[in-house]
């Protein structure tokens, strides 16, 4: 299932955001993918650091607290990278150029749209 999220304006941050909610579903993150497209995203809950070993594609890398605020930006994370914020919530993996072109910076709030 996917959702959407949104900034604290209203705007579509992530139009088509899939949550890897089980242990290997976190584990198998984007691997596996040709490309992530604009306006898709993948939440990574109870995760302070990603790697794109494998990765066939760069992505942004936004990592969150509990309240989903923006604490940290990484953009255009190449394959073959380790990435590591210890002590946040959870990680947000875009297509790289995704958290620019929304506007995502530290301190933004985000919410799940319903």
């Amino acid at each position: 299932m996917t959702r959407a999220i949104i900034d604290e304006d209203g705007r579509v941050v992530c139009e088509s955001c899939e949550v890897a909610g089980t242990p290997l579903a976190r584990m198998r993150g984007l691997l596996g993918r040709k490309s992530v497209a604009a306006g898709e995203g993948l939440l990574l809950p109870r995760a302070w650091s990603v790697h794109t070993f494998f990765l066939a594609f760069p992505i942004d890398v936004v990592f969150l607290d509990r309240g989903l605020h923006v604490r940290a930006v990484v953009s255009g994370v190449r394959p073959f990278r380790l990435v590591v914020r210890p002590g946040f919530g959870s990680v947000l993996e875009l297509a790289a150029g995704e958290a620019e072109r929304v506007g995502l910076r530290p301190g933004s709030s985000l919410a799940w749209r319903d």
